[in-house]
């Protein structure tokens, strides 16, 4: 140990990583439910549906791998030690469920009739047997996992948003990219 003070926010690189998957993860739920209720669109939302999440799949792997080497910054004294673990267990399950949903839809879409196409052109190999019972199964599978993937979510933007607004203890700084530097002080953006 060197004695150098933990540093206060993440990488650069794990930053745009978690500001990548956010805007990737909100862009494909927002069109999935988009998708299941338009018949005229359906089609093109469809290939736009598959390309963003083989594009999270990839994005993820490369996150949890990024992860694993790059450490975070200490948490603010601010959280207590069941906060602490309840952030671990959130942390393992948005990577779990970031990880699992996309693989989901495309072992749906293997199980499916047509074939397994992303960027409209790019086939990618069946991960599942094609069976109508199972293309069911795991289409009843893939929105539970939407829905608890925008639970999570919601519990994790709440948490940061009750640290920051309430206990104004700099936890979104942690992960965001300062903005400028007003009267020799950073601004936060993120």
């Amino acid at each position: 140990m060197t004695g150098a003070p933990e540093p206060r926010r993440y990488t650069p690189l794990s930053r745009v990583f978690h500001w990548l998957t956010a805007a990737l993860v909100f862009s494909t739920l927002f069109v999935g439910f988009v998708m299941v209720s338009s018949v005229s669109e359906y089609a093109g939302l469809i290939t736009i549906h598959r390309t963003l999440g083989a594009t999270i799949l990839v994005v993820v792997v490369v996150r949890m791998a990024n992860r694993l080497i790059q450490r975070g910054p200490a948490l603010p004294p601010t959280v207590g030690a069941l906060e602490r673990k309840l952030i671990m267990v959130s942390e393992i399950s948005l990577y779990a469920l970031l990880l699992i949903q996309p693989l989901l839809g495309w072992a749906m879409v293997s199980a499916g009739a047509g074939p397994v196409l992303v960027f409209g052109v790019l086939r990618l190999p069946r991960i599942a047997p094609f069976d109508p019972g199972l293309f069911w199964a795991l289409r009843q599978a893939h929105s539970v996992v939407a829905y608890a993937l925008m639970t999570v979510i919601a519990a994790h933007v709440s948490a940061v948003v009750l640290h920051t607004v309430t206990l104004r203890d700099g936890m979104l700084s942690r992960m965001a990219f300062p903005l400028r530097v007003i009267g020799g002080r950073e601004t936060e953006g993120g």
